[in-house]
């Protein structure tokens, strides 16, 4: 059986992308349960939602304006690793 673990050595676009989409999810979670607003729920119906969009189109807006800020996806430090 295969166990798949990801690099913790550096950040990159692949990993914040999904400690941003857990953060979010858990926060709004927690803003929803402590002040009953029920419309923190919606953002997090909404992160799901971008999920299952990368999921199925491959399409990451969030990791899209990280690579322009500058954050290097895991494929470019391996090619720079590489050289």
């Amino acid at each position: 059986m295969a166990i798949y673990r990801a690099k913790t050595s550096s950040w990159y676009v692949e990993r914040i992308t999904s400690f941003l989409a857990g953060f979010f999810v858990f926060f709004s979670v927690v803003l929803g349960l402590y002040t009953e607003n029920k419309g923190f729920f919606y953002f997090t119906a909404f992160v799901g939602f971008m999920l299952m969009f990368f999921a199925i189109t491959g399409l990451c807006p969030s990791s899209i304006l990280l690579h322009k800020l500058g954050i290097p996806s895991l494929l470019e430090k391996y090619c720079k690793e590489e050289k």
